[in-house]
């Protein structure tokens, strides 16, 4: 039988890890363990996950940490795991590429729900579902983004894309020269509201924009600033 997916847990509680590994196992997802930073950071550069659950205390590396490399070499979705409620430890988890976070202590439905939801939106596949008649693409100079295949393309190379990158891309493109507060950024793509803390729209621009800049920084120069405002999306008449 196919599994749904490859899912790594990382947590320094062996309880948590089994209590996750149950549930999931239920939903027929493949499941891998860790207990540290250290080990969890290795297995997720060697291997291919669908998600990685991921608790930010623990030994030897914490989870911001772990994110943070893990980063520096791929684009695999994150959801964090804390007992921390604090708004800072929750921007700070974004800002270093976590795609969505789960407070403990939480119930187990809710993890499989986040992982189903994450997957649902990173995955090509989840188009075949949604009853679309043709390819869902949007074409710009410069620039292609195509959510069948969930892939963007930059001057004919593909630009590889965290998932909350991905969709902070696509909403601005959706919506060419209409401009969007930081607040609004942060209600719609991260579905988190953060009390005046922006800093999490200002670094995932600024990723998003040096990895665009990388292969053409005419597609990097479409994410405009309006100062004191937000963003864009703007594409010059040709």
């Amino acid at each position: 039988m196919d599994t749904a997916g490859k899912i790594l847990v990382v947590d320094d509680e062996e309880r948590i890890r089994r209590l996750i590994r149950m549930y999931l196992e239920r939903d027929e997802y493949e499941i891998d363990e860790a207990e540290n930073g250290a080990d969890a950071l290795q297995k997720a550069l060697k291997n291919d996950y669908s998600v990685i659950l991921l608790d930010i205390m623990m030994p030897k590396m914490d989870g911001i940490e772990v994110c943070r490399e893990l980063r520096k070499e791929k684009e695999t979705p994150v959801i964090m795991l804390t007992a921390k409620g604090e708004e800072s430890n929750r921007v700070q988890g974004f800002e270093t590429g976590a795609d969505d976070y789960i407070v403990k202590p939480f119930s187990p439905r809710e993890v499989v729900l986040r992982v189903k939801a994450l997957l649902r939106r990173v995955s090509s596949s989840s188009f075949k579902d949604a009853d679309v008649e043709a390819r869902d693409i949007l074409v710009f100079p410069h620039l292609t983004i195509d959510h069948d295949a969930h892939r963007v393309t930059a001057d004919g190379k593909e630009v590889a894309l965290t998932p909350k990158e991905y969709e902070l891309l696509c909403f601005l493109a959706k919506s060419p020269d209409k401009v969007f507060h930081r607040e609004e950024l942060l209600k719609e793509v991260w579905q988190y509201e953060f009390f005046g803390d922006l800093r999490t729209v200002d670094t995932h621009v600024k990723r998003l924009r040096e990895k665009l800049n990388s292969i053409s920084p005419e597609a990097a120069k479409m994410i405009v600033t309006v100062w004191g405002v937000g963003y864009k999306f703007e594409v010059d008449e040709v």
